[in-house]
């Protein structure tokens, strides 16, 4: 969802500079694209192990950033190039869709109604309520559960190392969009597909994925 459905990643980096600061960390761009794709939980246990703040426990960190990047979603929140073709695309073709998220599902119910495709979902997962969040395919296993079919028949979308990785792990055929500044990342050469945009995806593809 964050970086590829909706252009959250921006403001999850304001969100979490903004909270660190409140206990004396500067989290600057460069180390925030450490923790891209882990769970926020697994995000504050990271840097508090770096940084060894006092004064506030990572739970009320954690909630803090969530609360922040929500309210920062609901009021500046758009959507990432390509949301509505994607989706539309797969809709036409009768596919089921489910979402596979490391946010809170909290979160994730906040930026779908804000972008008004809820009901574009046949399932909603979230990392929140598994044992291990991504790299771990444990929240693609559990969307792919919930939409009744088997991963080797799934197609997931991912914009991240980390997404891209727990997807391969559940035994899916996987897209990347990584952020422009990214793409020349050689790691993305896991997935099967790297596309610069949602709107390059096409039937040459599908096909090419489904052979």
């Amino acid at each position: 969802m964050d970086g590829l459905l909706i252009d959250s990643e921006p403001l999850w980096g304001r969100a979490m500079r903004e909270v660190f600061a409140t206990v004396g960390v500067d989290l600057t761009m460069e180390l925030a694209s450490h923790t891209t794709g882990l769970r926020t939980a697994e995000v504050v246990d990271y840097w508090h192990n770096y940084f060894k703040w006092e004064g506030k426990d990572n739970l009320q960190v954690t909630n803090e950033i969530i609360d922040a990047v929500i309210n920062k979603i609901v009021a500046e929140g758009e959507a990432m190039e390509g949301l509505e073709y994607i989706l539309d695309y797969f809709t036409k073709k009768n596919f089921k869709i489910g979402l596979a998220s490391s946010s809170p599902l909290r979160l994730i119910e906040s930026a779908v109604d804000h972008m008004g495709i809820r009901d574009r979902f046949h399932a909603i997962s979230s990392a929140e309520f598994e044992s291990h969040g991504k790299p771990h395919p444990a929240v693609y296993l559990t969307c792919a559960k919930k939409l009744g079919s088997t991963p080797l028949e799934c197609l997931a979308f991912e914009d991240s190392v980390t997404g891209m990785t727990a997807a391969k792990a559940a035994r899916m055929k996987t897209v990347v969009v990584p952020e422009a500044h990214n793409r020349q990342n050689k790691r993305y050469a896991l997935a099967d597909v790297q596309l610069d945009s949602l709107l390059e995806f096409n039937d040459e593809i599908l096909a090419r994925l489904q052979a």
